[in-house]
């Protein structure tokens, strides 16, 4: 796999100012943790907003990704914060660890970056080769509501939020294009810098793509890669789905 759906994370500064802070899947992360032994793999860990929490509380930690310069970032938080992991930059599709696992995770919507059917076979494939018998897989995805998927294609806010640095307000908004036939969102982020008079002093745009997957369609999709569902959640506080959920959380086990 060849990935290039990375505009996004281009920046790891930016990235991590507007996501370092949101951590709804620690507590449901750890308690999975507690639970389990050895080794635990965060696949697709970025900057280790997940990773590096996980290590202070004890556990040993392999944070991968493909992309290079979130992974530096990663690793100098870690080293700042003087938290050892050991991080790898490997292709998710193509794992090649040389360990097992009884705990593996993606979050942050990362499953949703393999867009095509025979990427997220491989992806599950690698997870699958890598976890121990019984090993629990856990990960989110958007739920693929009409709401969610048939947003109008023009600009929409998101949120704002404070640059710490320059003192400039970040105003979010983002423009959706939803390709049914691929089942893919084609997402553009603009950020628009203001500064304290509230003047428009820079503007940026990011792309990146996203797949979704309906439920059924991953039930089978897990099934037919040597995976049975344990339970399905509509949030990390482990609330049941239903029609109106935002998103899915699989715990999973290798079978």
């Amino acid at each position: 796999m060849t990935f290039t759906n990375t505009e996004e994370y281009d920046d790891p500064i930016i990235y991590d100012k507007e996501n370092n802070g949101y951590r709804p899947e620690l507590p449901f992360l750890l308690k999975w943790a507690s639970k389990m032994k050895g080794t635990i793999i965060d696949l697709a860990c970025g900057t280790g907003r997940l990773t590096i929490p996980m290590a202070e509380s004890g556990y040993h930690l392999i944070g991968v990704d493909i992309h290079r310069g979130m992974l530096n970032e990663a690793k100098e938080k870690a080293r700042i914060q003087n938290v050892s992991v050991k991080w790898i930059e490997q292709d998710g599709t193509n794992l090649e660890l040389n360990v097992k696992s009884n705990f593996i995770f993606t979050v942050g919507n990362s499953f949703q970056h393999f867009l095509t059917n025979v990427d997220q076979d491989k992806l599950l494939s690698s997870v699958h080769k890598h976890l121990d018998n019984d090993g629990i897989f856990i990960f989110g995805t958007r739920f693929p509501s009409a709401e969610e998927l048939l947003q109008p294609p023009t600009e929409e806010y998101w949120r704002t939020y404070i640059d710490k640095e320059s003192n400039a307000t970040v105003e979010l908004f983002t423009i959706s294009n939803y390709d049914a036939l691929e089942q893919v969102q084609h997402y553009t982020t603009i950020r628009k810098y203001k500064n304290i008079d509230g003047e428009l002093f820079k503007e940026k745009r990011t792309k990146i793509s996203l797949r979704y997957v309906f439920p059924k369609e991953m039930e089978r999709l897990l099934q037919s890669n040597g995976f049975e569902i344990v339970d399905i959640y509509s949030d990390w506080n482990e609330t049941p789905v239903t029609n109106n959920s935002y998103e899915m959380v699989y715990v999973c086990k290798k079978i």
